[in-house]
């Protein structure tokens, strides 16, 4: 599996693998899953993993730590997340609001000062079972910026000069703060959400040029827009960032499954390599949840595509034409 660099010389696999499944994200996952799922990415050669605290409140952490544990640790790049501290809710019943099926007993409580952010990364190693982490991402600080900016990434750059971390970010599923924290502070990655796949390239309005010019790497996740991209076709009940996808969209979506096979490929192998075009982006993160979805995505990112495919989404209007990063798989 191909690898591109970080600024701080991680040599990330272009297809990673995103944990969140492993916190029961919707539906609960077994151990034997979970397992399944960590074995055949690494058989497949994916090396870049990635986790974060709210991902099942902490079970995702503990899972992917415990199973990465029998693989050489200088052999992978780990990346996990600060911004949200997990804390004992015991009154609390239930399954847990956020997406996850876990119980409700432990809840997420913000936290983008330099005190929360070290509390954060000392349960995060705790809960992995490691010394030190490659990569650490602020997640989501939305509604957040001036202390993450004055007080969370400041925390990360010394945790980067102690050795703790090796390279720094922030992770959100918009472009606007993601440029401002490039323009204003000191972040080596950014993880994009959904902002930069066939259906939505608001990224390259001002953040991915950005990015290319100050030498910050981009990590794609979302590249699927929550479902409507990852099948063949979309499905009646698709979704388009975590709601029901407009009928616009749906229909958009047919159009480029249509060229897309009119070429020989799918839209999810298509929706899978477009990120991957672009220069600044070493990274596509795609979620599993067993070892079928992993052969499944690792078979995605593997497809031939000609380079038609990309000249008739061009000329249709569906992409921007700009320099690719690389030749076509």
């Amino acid at each position: 599996m191909q690898t591109r660099t970080t600024r701080t010389g991680l040599a990330l696999t272009e297809l990673g693998f995103g944990g969140a499944p492993l916190g029961n994200l919707y539906t609960e996952v077994t151990d034997e899953e979970a397992a399944g799922a960590v074995e055949a990415a690494w058989e497949s050669g994916v090396r870049y993993f990635d986790t974060a605290p709210h991902y099942g409140v902490g079970l995702s952490e503990r899972r992917l730590g415990a199973l990465l544990a029998r693989y050489p640790r200088d052999e992978y790049f780990l990346s996990t997340k600060v911004g949200r501290l997990l804390a004992a809710d015991p009154g609390a019943t239930g399954r847990d609001g956020q997406g996850f099926d876990v119980p409700a007993t432990t809840k997420r409580v913000w936290g983008f000062s330099r005190d929360g952010v070290l509390r954060s990364v000392d349960e995060s190693l705790e809960r992995l079972g490691l010394d030190r982490i490659d990569i650490l991402y602020v997640h989501d600080p939305d509604d957040h910026y001036l202390e993450a900016s004055l007080e969370a990434v400041p925390a990360l750059v010394e945790l980067r000069e102690q050795g703790v971390v090796s390279t720094i970010g922030v992770g959100m599923n918009q472009t606007e703060l993601p440029a401002r924290f490039i323009r204003e502070t000191d972040v080596d990655l950014v993880m994009l959400a959904g902002r930069y796949t066939l259906l939505d390239q608001s990224g390259l309005d001002e953040l991915l040029p950005l990015a290319e010019e100050r030498g910050v790497g981009i990590v794609a996740a979302g590249v699927y827009n929550s479902g409507l991209l990852a099948t063949d076709r979309p499905t009646t009940d698709a979704k388009y960032d975590y709601e029901d996808a407009p009928e616009d969209l749906v229909s958009r979506a047919h159009l480029l499954a249509d060229i897309a096979e009119s070429h020989g490929a799918t839209l999810p192998e298509a929706a899978v390599a477009f990120p991957l075009r672009h220069p600044s982006v070493l990274s596509v993160v795609l979620g599993a949840r067993d070892a079928a979805q992993v052969t499944s995505n690792v078979g995605r990112y593997r497809a031939p595509l000609p380079q038609e495919l990309w000249d008739d989404l061009i000329t249709q209007g569906f992409i921007a034409e700009r320099p690719a990063s690389k030749e076509t798989k």
